[in-house]
Formats: C-alpha cells, sequence, structure tokens
C-alpha cells in the first residue's frame, strides 16, 4: 500500500529498525548508534590535543563528517519512519539529535564551535531502551534481586554524572581557553570532576566571570549529587520503568513506555502492531 512517494510498507519496516528495541534488528541499529556516537565523542576529545590534532587533525576531520553524515541521515530517517514526525522533532530526544548533528555545519560557517559535537554525549541516554530489554521487560525479569537493582542505580547515578562532566568539561573549555590552564577538554573534563565532587585540588582556575559563574554552578551541583537521596529517586525511575512495559513505540504519534499486551497506543489509539 502506498501514499505519497514513501509506501506504508517501507515505513513500518523502518519504524521497527529505528524505534523498536525489542527486536533483533532495533537492537543491533541501537547499539550501533550507540556505538558511533561514543567514537564521535572520543574523536572530539583527540582533536582538543594539540599533539593529536597536529599529527592526526586530517583523520580526525574526515572521521567527524562521516559521523555528522549518518546522523543526519538517521534524523531524517527517524522524520520519515513517522506519520506524525512532529511528535518526534519537538520531543526531547528529537531536539537533542538535531543539535547533536548541527554543530559541525555550524563550524562552517563559524569555526571554532566544533566543539559543541560535544553534546552528542546527551543521546548517550538511548542506552535506557537497551538495557530496559535486559533489566525492566518481561513477567521473569519482575523477580530481580536487590543486588541487581542496585547495579542498575549505580550505573544511572554513574552515567548522569560522566554525561554532566563532558558537557561541562567541553563549556570551560570554550570559555577559559589554554590560557587558564584549559590546555584540552580531557583536562577541562578533569577539572569539572574535580570541582563537582567539591575536591578542589586548585591547580586549576577559571579566571573569566563567565568561567567563574560556571564553576559556581559547578560546586553547588556537586552538593546537590551528595545531598539527593539518590537511591529513592533512581528506586521511583525503576518502578515506573519495570511495571510490564516495554520499548514499542508507536508509528502515529510517537509514543513509548506500553504494555506488553497492548494492541493499541494509549496516547492515540493507533494499532501499534504491523
Amino acid at each position: 500500500m502506498k501514499k505519497g512517494i514513501i509506501s506504508d510498507d517501507f515505513r513500518k519496516k523502518l519504524h521497527v529498525i529505528i524505534y523498536e528495541a525489542d527486536t533483533p534488528a532495533g537492537r543491533f541499529f541501537d547499539l550501533a548508534l550507540l556505538f558511533v556516537i561514543i567514537i564521535s565523542i572520543v574523536a572530539v576529545m583527540l582533536e582538543s590535543v594539540t599533539s593529536i590534532r597536529l599529527l592526526h587533525g586530517k583523520e580526525l576531520a574526515v572521521t567527524e563528517w562521516i559521523i555528522t553524515i549518518l546522523f543526519t541521515l538517521e534524523y531524517i530517517a527517524r522524520i520519515v519512519a513517522l506519520k506524525k514526525p512532529l511528535n518526534y522533532i519537538f520531543s526531547f530526544y528529537g531536539i537533542i539529535d538535531l543539535l547533536s548533528t548541527l554543530p559541525k555545519y555550524i563550524d562552517v560557517l563559524f569555526p571554532g564551535l566544533g566543539f559543541l559535537i560535544s553534546i552528542r554525549a546527551l543521546r548517550l541516554l538511548r542506552v535506557f531502551r537497551i538495557l530496559k530489554l535486559s533489566q525492566f521487560v518481561g513477567a521473569s525479569n519482575q523477580l530481580l534481586t536487590a543486588l541487581q537493582k542496585s547495579r542498575v542505580k549505580i550505573a544511572v547515578f554513574l552515567f548522569t554524572v560522566v554525561i554532566l562532566c563532558i558537557i561541562l568539561g567541553t563549556l570551560m573549555f570554550i570559555i577559559e581557553g589554554p590560557e587558564s590552564g584549559f590546555t584540552n577538554i580531557p583536562v577541562s573534563i578533569y577539572w569539572t570532576i574535580v570541582t563537582l565532587t567539591t575536591v578542589g585540588f586548585g591547580d586549576i582556575t577559571p579566571v573569566t566571570p563567565l568561567g567563574q559563574f560556571v564553576s559556581v554552578i559547578i560546586m553547588i551541583m556537586g552538593y546537590g549529587i551528595i545531598a539527593v537521596p539518590t537511591g529513592l529517586v533512581t528506586a521511583q525511575f525503576i518502578q515506573e520503568r519495570s511495571e510490564n512495559s516495554n520499548t514499542q513505540v508507536c508509528p502515529n504519534c510517537n509514543a513509548d513506555h506500553h504494555k506488553d499486551n497492548a494492541n493499541y497506543c494509549y496516547n492515540c489509539g493507533h494499532h501499534l502492531h504491523n
């Protein structure tokens, strides 16, 4: 059955691959996507190191362009796979996907902003779609031991801290630069971790007003991370994600977290199965 240029059958197959982490094809797609995102983040970090950039600058630039093109095609495919693409475009993941694709193109017009590509670290949040398959889906997985649940809590907590450190470290590298001791992104991330954990060695210090303002925010966040009862928060997270739900995404409105036995979308009533 065809509707316009793109047939419904093609759209359904594309939807299963891109949005359904419960299927082998969807799981492979998500894993491949996460692998490419990690490569992109590592490439940006290496490019910020002067010695590596001088030796392998061209290779890193080519790698980043290839990854940017892949992400552009993926973003277009996600839009094509939905009957109502605006629901994805203005969703949290849709905005993150767009922001993580644009920096390389922006860098062509405004050189020096290419390091904003590190925002792609937020795309690693998609790992929860895969973790959910092994940790939260199915009746048998409801009987997980307390130790297994504790491991998930710790992993979620550490994963969030890593994302914050990457983004804030990159931001400080852009604001302060080598003149203030922020010689590259790994060093800036080191400073962010030291500041966030309230250790504060003092070997690197921001000197600009904006950098000092960001450092104050990081220090306050550090106290928040220690003070907030993360056990209660993550326990609620696990409870909401483990109530017999799966990664089925509605091909019509892009809603997810449907019940295992659901045939219709709880949001728009569209049939979930092909």
